[in-house]
């Protein structure tokens, strides 16, 4: 078996999260239809790999990046027990090394690095209609909480 080894993304990969990145934006359009066509720019890779409040990591099989996935530590809503949390974003496996238990992986190191700071809460954000992501975040310990819903007003047609 492949060893998959987790690191602390470095500017170094930069060409290729910025693959991924663009990757995730395709793979994401055909679950939301409110997304503006052409590149889109979700994340600043360069400010999640020398932030002191996020840690972005990266799986690699023989030095090869295959995936990522980064933790940024958030004020939560005043009313909620925890002051902070970890939400989880950039989560992504290239498609010919999904299965293999990389996104668990990437997600312990997360989970890790939270602890440390000291979090007892994580988040993220998934489609409510990727099955795929649902299972795979439910497999690692992930329930769902909250479904945001939304009502496109230019999509009616009267």
């Amino acid at each position: 078996m492949e060893q998959i080894n987790i690191r602390k993304a470095e500017l170094k990969d930069m060409d290729v999260l910025f693959e991924f990145k663009q990757a995730l934006v395709e793979s994401e359009r055909p679950f939301d239809p409110t997304l503006k066509p052409g590149p889109l720019y979700y994340y600043n890779i360069p400010d999640l790999i020398e932030a002191t409040d996020a840690l972005l990591v990266v799986a690699e099989i023989d030095s090869i990046v295959i995936g990522c996935g980064y933790a940024r530590i958030v004020d939560s809503k005043p009313y909620l027990r925890h002051q902070q949390h970890a939400h989880l974003g950039f989560m992504y496996v290239m498609p010919g090394h999904r299965g293999k238990g990389v996104n668990k992986l990437i997600i312990d190191a997360l989970k890790q690095w939270s602890q440390q700071q000291g979090i007892t809460e994580i988040r993220l954000e998934v489609y409510a209609v990727n099955t795929a992501a649902l299972k795979a975040y439910e497999k690692v310990g992930f329930v769902p909480h909250m479904l945001t819903m939304r009502l496109g007003l230019a999509d009616e047609k009267g």
